[in-house]
């Protein structure tokens, strides 16, 4: 069987529970090494760090400098872009994330603007007159440094398929990334050239969420898991079609041969690979493996795209 190769592009590294604190209590001692050692012998070859802050894209620049196989993302969360008027100087903060992300750039490390968007669901953290504002003034970020978009979209649709149609032209690609909305907000997505869907646990919750997923074209899907959050759950619809599992402790009996239960992390994404997978009828895993790969490689790492793949590629769309 062929080797399954995967990229997952969204882990939060910099978030407390790699670090084993837990609602502030430290439970166990920091563990991204062990997490990565069960991502590489699971078939994941690259990992994208999200970045969601000035800060938060300092420290994911730097957890992606401690592996080759490790990038990240330079960016403000929509829930984040109060940021910009705390700082005192906006335009400061914003030349500042400009010179970050140029110097991941030379590093060969920062591959994308974001995380970015809006919330809708969370405005208790920031209005949407302020997150539009923020949103509309990062894609000077994407076309300064031609790099593609890492996006956020939650009961937001109509305004950021707005704000994404007025800047098309400024930024080269993207992924909406933790999808969650409806079939007309799929619908709407895929009008744009070169946007893709970013599908985790939480895009396979429930039946209707299966249905969605299931008319997403593979060749406009790519994979993630947003750990340590957005796990499937055997709550979840998506849970049947689930086929690779792995031990689990609870974190107070932390182990490190085994899962953090209810922590997600990257080895994971090989169950939302079965997902898609399964859900969709494909039934051919390594081939489905192979165009996320290459979804990803064209948007994220297009210096790396395998034209032998691409001619592979060519020829199963091309064969009746």
């Amino acid at each position: 069987m062929a080797t399954i190769r995967l990229i997952d592009i969204a882990v939060n590294f910099t978030d407390g529970m790699f670090k084993g604190i837990y609602h502030g209590k430290q439970c166990h001692a920091s563990d991204i090494a062990t997490v990565l050692s069960r991502a590489w012998s699971s078939g994941v070859d690259r990992i994208i760090v999200t970045g969601g802050s000035l800060e938060e894209s300092k420290e994911a620049l730097a957890i992606a400098e401690t592996d080759g196989r490790l990038f990240c993302t330079v960016g403000v969360h929509p829930t984040r872009c109060k940021e910009f008027e705390e700082s005192g100087d906006p335009e400061k903060h914003f030349q500042a994330l400009l010179s970050l992300a140029k110097e991941g750039i030379e590093k060969g490390k920062v591959v994308a603007i974001g995380e970015c968007g809006l919330d809708y669901d969370r405005l208790h953290f920031c209005p949407s007159e302020i997150q539009r504002k923020c949103f509309e003034k990062q894609f000077e970020l994407a076309y300064a440094t031609k790099l593609p978009m890492f996006l956020h979209m939650r009961e937001a649709a109509a305004d950021f398929c707005a704000i994404v149609e007025r800047n098309k032209d400024r930024f080269t690609g993207g992924v909406t990334h933790s999808f969650t909305g409806s079939a007309e907000d799929r619908d709407k997505l895929l009008t744009f050239n070169n946007m893709y869907i970013g599908i985790n646990g939480c895009s396979l919750k429930t039946a209707e969420n299966l249905d969605v997923v299931r008319g997403i074209p593979i060749e406009r899907m790519m994979i993630e898991t947003d750990s340590p959050y957005c796990e499937i759950k055997n709550a979840h619809a998506g849970i049947s079609f689930v086929k690779s599992t792995w031990p689990s402790k609870k974190k107070e009996k932390y182990d490190q041969d085994s899962l953090v239960k209810g922590r997600n992390e990257p080895c994971l994404v090989r169950q939302v690979l079965e997902v898609v997978d399964g859900c969709k009828g494909i039934n051919d895993i390594d081939q489905l493996s192979r165009t996320l790969y290459h979804n990803t490689c064209r948007v994220f790492f297009p210096q790396d795209l395998d034209s032998a793949a691409d001619a592979l590629l060519a020829g199963r769309r091309n064969t009746p």
